[in-house]
Formats: C-alpha cells, structure tokens, sequence
C-alpha cells in the first residue's frame, strides 16, 4: 500500500471504539500558503512548535510522506510515526498516527489553510482519535490534545505574521570530526553529560534527570539544566530534553533558549569509520528578530545575526568534541560505561 492511499480518510476507519472529534481554528494575519508551508515542512518542527522535540522523514512517495516525531504530551515524551497526505493546492495536510500509543487506539486529523482576505487567512487543524481505558484517561488524552493544539496553532499564527520570511530566520550548521575512539567510549562521553562540568571548560553547571520512558521508541529521556561559560565570561543558563539512543545518537531540544533564539535543536551522530568514530554535529536555530540587536549589539543584521549565532553553536560543539577526544584517546574513558 502507498503512503497516499493510507492515509486517505476513507480506507482508515478501522476501530471499534467511537471516535471523539475537535476542530481548533484560528484568523491569521498572513497569506494562506505560507502558513501552510510552516506545517508542510516537518524538519523544521522542532524550533518551531514547542511541544514537538525531534522530527524525522522516513520515507516520501509523491505528495505523501511517513514521519517520525518526539513530543511532549501532558508531562510525558511520547514518540509515534504519522502518515501525511500534502495538498498544495488545496492547502491540505491530512495525517494519522500509523500505529498509536496506547491509551490512543486511533488518531488521525487535518491542518486546512483558506485565504480570507488579502495577507488574510484561517487555519482549521482537526483531530479523531479514540481511547480505551477509563474515563480519566480519555480526559487525560483530550485535554493534552486541547493543549498541544493550542501552542501548534499559535506558533504557526506568530511564524506566518512575523514580516520576515522562514528562511531569513531559520538556519541550520554542522561539524563533524574523527575520534580515534570506539562508538560507545564517544556515545558515553556525550551521555555521561552529568560529568561535562568537570570535563568540558565552558560548562560551568549541569543539573540532569534521566527517565526511560517506554513511549519514546527506545530513547532514555534526559532533562539537563546547563549553565554556559561565553567566552566574554559571563555565564547563561538553559534547559535542554535530550533523547539518547546508545551508541547510535543522542537528539535534544533547548526548551530555554539563550537570548536573540527563538528556538534550537540539534543532534550528535556517531558512526563507526575506519580509523574511530565520525561524530556529526548539527544545530537548527531560529532567530528572535526582536531581541537580534540586544543578544548581538545594535544594527546587527539578520545575516550577521545567523553568522555569529551559528559560530558560536559550531564553537562550543568543537569544543565538546575535543574534550571528548582527549578524554577517550587518552585512555582515562571508564572501562564499562555506558548507559545507565
């Protein structure tokens, strides 16, 4: 079966329990289409919406796409895969969950974008689903979707109003260098974050909590508190949700982002090669137009802003990585670590 005609409404009815239904709608300030093109491209997710942590195409056939997302539901990290129909025409995504995470026995929705007026629009983002459990589940479930929906639809409303296009905003950067070290001694240094205060020179204080939860498609969920030393000497306090996945990657959002971000995600990729370890990198950041001038001085432009921005990300990630190269090439990576 095609990615399309799986995720056309009329072939998925496949449950025994009712389906409950909710519309949220919103007037938007902007044109039609480029709210749309915010929901269509799903890479972008994670520094867009807030609930969404991690954000991954698996597959595309056409105008059809499988995905994978991490996000916050309630209080929990909650991982599933969504098949997506995209109409550009009709300014369309429908989608369900492929195979939904219990209490959820089904889920499905649509974003509809129309142009009301000139650099007018309304967004439509509805959602089906059922649930099988007790009544508080079922509340528990509509109100985490109520408020999901509220903070998706106002980030697109904010996104699209903004007098600046996406691209002038968001942008992306990546290193990557060779560690003549195994996978799991690199994926252990990169972990073992609880230890960077005594390891890496510009963390000056790290608080981390650590939960494997079973909704999370095999990641131990970190939640780090981390102070960062600039090299001005003054001192930033962030907090990130990391998802580690043991030798392989480690992916996390800064839900507290530094000033002049308005959002920042990213990614460390360990790949064996063969003279170590290739260890990737890689940072999405989206600007905070109004606060450019106070986080980098006045009359910083947007570009300017991007550059300084993406060297001082790309700065601390080297850093990091040296001091996981001295401290696994040197021999005094523990003998058996690893995931906790």
């Amino acid at each position: 079966m095609s990615i399309e005609s799986a995720v056309e409404p009329a072939g998925l009815r496949r449950t025994a329990k009712p389906l409950r239904s909710a519309e949220h709608r919103a007037e938007l300030a902007a044109p039609a289409r480029r709210a749309f093109q915010l929901v269509a491209d799903v890479t972008r997710w994670p520094v867009l919406f807030p609930p969404c942590l991690a954000a991954r195409v698996l597959e595309c056939d056409r105008d059809s796409e499988r995905i994978r997302l991490w996000a916050i539901v309630g209080t929990d990290v909650r991982s599933w895969t969504s098949l997506r129909l995209l109409d550009e025409e009709r300014l369309r995504v429908d989608f369900r969950q492929e195979t939904p995470s219990p209490p959820v026995d089904w889920m499905s929705g649509h974003w509809h974008f129309e142009e009301t007026a000139a650099y007018r629009s309304r967004l439509v983002l509805g959602h089906e689903w059922s649930v099988s459990g007790d009544p508080g589940e079922e509340r528990r479930i509509a109100e985490a979707l109520d408020r999901n929906s509220r903070s998706e639809i106002a980030a697109v409303a904010q996104w699209a109003e903004l007098p600046y296009s996406t691209d002038e905003l968001v942008f992306s950067v990546s290193d990557e260098t060779v560690i003549n070290s195994s996978p799991h001694e690199v994926y252990d240094f990169l972990y073992r974050a609880d230890l960077w205060p005594e390891r890496v020179a510009h963390v000056a204080g790290l608080d981390l909590e650590e939960t494997a939860d079973a909704d999370a498609d095999g990641a131990l969920v970190q939640t780090l508190d981390m102070k960062t030393r600039t090299d001005d000497g003054s001192v930033h306090a962030t907090q990130s949700v990391r998802l580690c996945f043991p030798d392989e990657r480690i992916a996390y959002k800064q839900t507290t982002v530094p000033r002049g971000l308005r959002g920042h995600s990213g990614e460390w990729v360990i790949t064996p090669v063969a003279d170590g370890t290739r260890v990737t990198a890689r940072h999405q950041v989206a600007l905070d137009p109004a606060a450019v001038e106070e986080a980098f001085g006045p009359g910083t432009s947007l570009a300017e802003a991007r550059r300084r921005a993406g060297a001082l990300l790309s700065g601390n990630s080297m850093r990091t990585l040296e001091s996981c190269r001295r401290h696994t090439e040197s021999g005094s990576a523990v003998a058996g670590g690893g995931a906790r």
